[in-house]
């Protein structure tokens, strides 16, 4: 399983990206899938490492980064609407 969270985590970037661009090209339906499978993947990738934190640390302490970020640009998001 470790040899694969590399993999994982880069596809789950991408199928986040590929979202992305789908929506603003081809509308909300399209993107909402590769999104949402992305955004899946990485909480899988977050929860394995989680749960063996001495091995993952520095990568838990950059997610834990990453997840704050993208929760105050969504709260940022939904004071502008």
């Amino acid at each position: 399983m470790k040899k694969y969270l590399r993999e994982i985590q880069l596809s789950s970037a991408l199928l986040c990206t590929i979202g992305v661009v789908l929506a603003w090209i081809k509308g909300y339906q399209f993107g909402m899938w590769p999104c949402g499978i992305g955004i899946l993947l990485f909480v899988f990738v977050v929860l394995y490492k989680a749960f063996n934190w001495k091995e993952y640390e520095r990568d838990n302490k950059q997610n834990i980064g990453i997840i704050l970020i993208a929760t105050f640009i969504l709260i940022f998001q939904m004071l502008l609407r």
